[in-house]
């Protein structure tokens, strides 16, 4: 029996991501639409509820009118907009972070997709919270770069445009009034208390990330060496298939003492790096913005949720 599949908003970056990632599999069918009735309300209904799984990658306002549109109860959706990341009685998609996330994503009628930089970000932040390293309140810190890519395709066009700015040859910041779209998840997954202050960054590379996480082993609630948090992370993450943590301050891994950004592109992994000394400790996730930090992770749930091994496609 093949699965029915809809992506409502298949022309986005991170639809046509899934769409391509489901090529060759012969497990599902694909449920589309042609060009003129993709924004048919009426049309889209239909589709959702024939389908046993509908991905949204849509605008949070179009995410949330998709959802009213289901109307069958076997219909399970995967939410990859911002909309329903924070909204009680949506699974976060994050099966690695605990037990209970992968059990409530492979039970759930409604997964919510994480969004990329807070995937890198919750992946270092919510095992330390967990297991008491760092305390709710502590002052957080979030430094992170990004593949243009993940702008979308208005931002995928002006970096890929044959005259361009002269800025966009070097990292832009923004988010520069500290109200990041990704903020509310980053704050209520791992139970802070306060907002951490994020620093993104958008560079001339297609695609890749890196978020880093610095802490002060001195406002922590006990002192914890590099070696010592370097364990307790890399236990934390035994077994997992994409989430892993490497070999102490990279060593034998990285090049020369540099953490590339675009190393993952194209898969759905993610590494942790840990390095630093005895009073500062530095602390890495590297994804690609589009397989772990979007479509990657959409079509992992995606097999969690049918019974499937979740690797399959990826």
């Amino acid at each position: 029996m093949a699965y029915k599949i809809f992506i409502d908003g298949k022309e986005g970056t991170t639809g046509l991501q899934i769409y391509q990632r489901f090529e060759g599999r012969k497990d599902l069918e694909l449920l589309l639409l042609d060009d003129e009735n993709r924004k048919d309300i009426n049309a889209r209904r239909e589709m959702i509820n024939a389908s046993d799984i509908t991905f949204l990658c849509l605008p949070d306002a179009a995410a949330k009118e998709a959802v009213s549109l289901v109307e069958n109860d076997h219909v399970r959706i995967i939410d990859a907009s911002t909309a329903h990341r924070t909204t009680p009685g949506w699974a976060y998609g994050f099966p690695e972070l605990s037990k209970g996330h992968r059990e409530a994503v492979i039970s759930s009628k409604r997964v919510a997709n994480p969004g990329c930089y807070a995937s890198g970000f919750l992946s270092i932040v919510y095992p330390l919270v967990a297991m008491g390293i760092m305390q709710k309140d502590y002052p957080v810190v979030c430094h992170a770069v990004s593949g243009y890519s993940g702008g979308g395709k208005k931002m995928i066009a002006k970096y890929e445009a044959g005259e361009k700015p002269k800025g966009y040859d070097s990292p832009r910041q923004y988010g520069l009034t500290m109200s990041h779209k990704h903020l509310p998840e980053m704050q209520k997954v791992p139970g802070l208390e306060y907002p951490p202050i994020f620093n993104p960054l958008v560079d001339d590379f297609y695609c890749g990330m890196e978020v880093t996480v610095p802490l002060y082993t001195r406002l922590l609630p006990k002192k914890v060496t590099p070696v010592e948090l370097h364990k307790r992370l890399s236990d934390y993450y035994a077994g997992q298939r994409f989430v892993k943590v490497l070999p102490f301050m990279g060593e034998g891994v990285i090049d020369d003492g540099f953490i590339a950004a675009s190393t993952l592109a194209g898969t759905n992994d993610m590494e942790i790096f840990v390095g630093g000394n005895e009073e500062q400790i530095l602390l890495v996730s590297r994804l690609d913005n589009l397989g772990k930090g979007a479509s990657g992770a959409a079509v992992q749930n995606m097999n969690l949720m049918l019974g499937l091994d979740e690797g399959t496609g990826l």
